[in-house]
């Protein structure tokens, strides 16, 4: 039997129309805006200025603290200004806007493709190398991966857990990363076990991507300290809460991070940086892209460089369709509507969903029926009808009594209900409050 998370957990329409195109290169924009705050933490201090010539794989800003994370030149060119502009956020942003001219690397990274599985260095040596590369979690959350093999004092990894589920609808990069980079992935992985200093990783993928379980069950049957877990098709499985009880059976406490139950968790797209990182001397200047949707002529796998503007993928997937009804950066279920394309890819963007205008719309919202659908589905136990009463009702303390802080923001929720009431939009205004008022009690 497949193993899976018990609590909560809904099945919106796969929609993986990408999942069978290979990821290919998208050309070279003329230019591009590297924001200087592509993950949480304290954004990256900016070493260079309008004028300046870049080579790809400069140190382009430098971390601004201890969660930060290095930003690097994807491009070569010249420095045309260094200035706000929008991102996928929707806010105007500090960035680095570069002219391409040409594709000069730095001479230190190894650009071949030939895979290199040995290594010989120590925990040290490659976090310090994950830290100078700029990797975050590719996942979407964007934590410094660094920050991540560092666990604090008191605390100790027993295991790697990695995150090939890819539940959120519609995106495949992660699936198709595990079915052509395999190999690369494993080396990742060993290199992610040699940091934490950990004997045992598991690679959990949901059994949708049947050759991707098959592929790396091979790859690594002669390993037995790492092994791949196929688990049943059930969102919001990739979760890390949720991807470690399913796992594992560990259930990490209210509050509490994934360490506190030995484990560490990290997507395939980072164990891929990290394998570059290490062994080509690579920094994040690239990731995979999905750009999807219904009414898409080319749905497609996209290598793309950061801060390429997100229109150019559009139109290498064939154009904006002309019953767009919304762009959304990321899924359909935790992504966020954007107002523009004029927006650069960064490190946290896994996907670019173009919704049709009849599913793009928003139904009226009712009164709340008492069915209790929301709290059937909700994977951290909660009870969002409640959640998004009180902080409607700007109820703070009884929000933050009824554990907000945990909610995932999943939208699971809002999937199920009936009433089509804006569960997680509340939830997620709550949050916010409750959160500056428990960082306003610590200072």
């Amino acid at each position: 039997m497949l193993k899976t998370f018990k609590l909560g957990g809904v099945h919106p329409a796969e929609n993986k129309f990408s999942a069978d195109k290979a990821i290919e290169k998208l050309a070279l924009p003329k230019s591009v805006f590297i924001p200087v705050a592509q993950h949480i933490g304290a954004p990256a201090q900016a070493l260079v200025k309008k004028g300046d010539q870049v080579k790809v794989g400069q140190v382009i800003a430098k971390a601004g603290g201890f969660v930060s994370a290095n930003i690097h030149s994807s491009v070569s060119g010249t420095v045309t200004k260094v200035d706000l502009a929008t991102d996928a956020s929707g806010y105007p942003k500090q960035g680095i806007f570069i002219e391409v001219a040409g594709d000069e690397w730095e001479e230190c990274i190894v650009t071949d493709e030939t895979l290199v599985e040995r290594f010989e260095a120590d925990s040290k040596t490659i976090i310090d190398k994950i830290n100078e590369a700029g990797i975050v979690g590719l996942g979407g959350a964007t934590f410094p991966t660094h920050v991540k093999l560092m666990p604090p004092p008191g605390s100790k990894a027993e295991m790697l857990i990695i995150n090939g589920v890819e539940c959120e609808p519609y995106l495949t990069a992660d699936h198709r990363l595990m079915l052509e980079k395999g190999p690369e992935l494993l080396v990742g992985i060993r290199l992610l076990m040699c940091a934490l200093s950990v004997n045992k990783a598991y690679i959990g993928i949901e059994n949708n991507k049947k050759d991707a379980i098959e592929s790396l069950k091979k790859l690594c049957a002669s390993d037995a300290s790492i092994e791949v877990v196929p688990l049943k098709v059930k969102y919001p499985q990739g979760g890390e809460k949720q991807l470690i009880k399913a796992v594992t059976g560990r259930e990490v406490p209210s509050g509490a991070l994934p360490i506190a139950v030995g484990a560490v968790v990290s997507n395939v797209g980072t164990a891929f940086a990290v394998y570059e990182a290490v062994q080509k001397n690579k920094p994040l200047i690239e990731r995979v892209v999905t750009v999807t949707g219904k009414s898409l002529s080319k749905p497609s796998n996209f290598l793309v460089r950061i801060g390429t503007p997100a229109n150019e993928l559009v139109e290498a997937a064939g154009g904006l369709p002309e019953d767009t009804g919304k762009i959304i950066s990321g899924g359909p279920m935790m992504g966020k509507a954007v107002a523009s394309l004029d927006i650069p890819v960064t490190k946290g963007t896994s996907g670019i969903l173009i919704m049709p205008d009849p599913d793009a719309k928003r139904k009226t919202s009712q009164n709340c029926i008492r069915c209790g659908r929301c709290v059937t589905v909700c994977p951290m136990g909660l009870e969002p009808f409640l959640l998004m009463t009180v902080s409607e009702k700007q109820i703070w303390e009884r929000a933050e009594k009824d554990c907000i802080m945990d909610c995932i923001e999943c939208g699971s929720c809002s999937f199920t209900c009936p009433a089509d009431r804006p569960l997680l939009d509340y939830i997620r205004l709550g949050k916010g409050k409750v959160g500056q008022i428990i960082r306003s009690r610590k200072k």
